[in-house]
């Protein structure tokens, strides 16, 4: 059975930084929408001081509130490293399909760090988690340009 995305002759890396981007925006539009009210448009870092004060709102509400926008940040935070990273990749020569693979595990990387980190820190069981699946993504970046630099020597 043929594979639905072909990673041997296809390209697919400079489309995952996109995706990368919109993967830093879930979690700040989910934060948006717990927050409801308490989100000002003009003012939108004073969210979580707002959801703080705003006593109709339970406690585990405003924890994930806060967690959406930290992961969304931390989103932003790897984006521009990761971005150069695949741009270092190509530039550089790395295989396509090696350049799939690599682009692919960052974006499962992020998927998992955004449901780890909103969804399961509730629970100090997978506290750990977090940190693991974010240097889980970084290993790939780094990887990235590791490739690169061997593509070039």
């Amino acid at each position: 059975m043929a594979a639905l995305i072909d990673f041997t002759s296809t390209n697919w890396s400079y489309y995952t930084i996109p995706v990368a981007f919109a993967l830093c925006m879930i979690p700040h539009s989910y934060s948006m929408v717990l927050a409801g009210k308490n989100h000002d448009i003009g003012h939108p870092r004073k969210t979580e001081e707002h959801c703080a004060k705003d006593t109709s709102m339970d406690k585990a509400t405003v924890r994930r509130i806060s967690r959406a926008k930290a992961a969304a940040s931390n989103g932003f935070e790897t984006l521009g490293l990761y971005a150069a990273a695949v741009v270092a990749g190509n530039v550089a020569g790395v295989a396509t399909e090696r350049m799939n693979q690599l682009t692919l595990a960052y974006v499962v990387s992020r998927v998992a760090y955004n449901y780890v980190y909103i969804s399961l820190q509730d629970n100090a069981r997978f506290a750990a988690l977090r940190p693991l699946v974010w240097l889980a993504g970084i290993a790939v970046v780094m990887m990235l340009f590791v490739a690169a630099g061997k593509a070039l020597n």
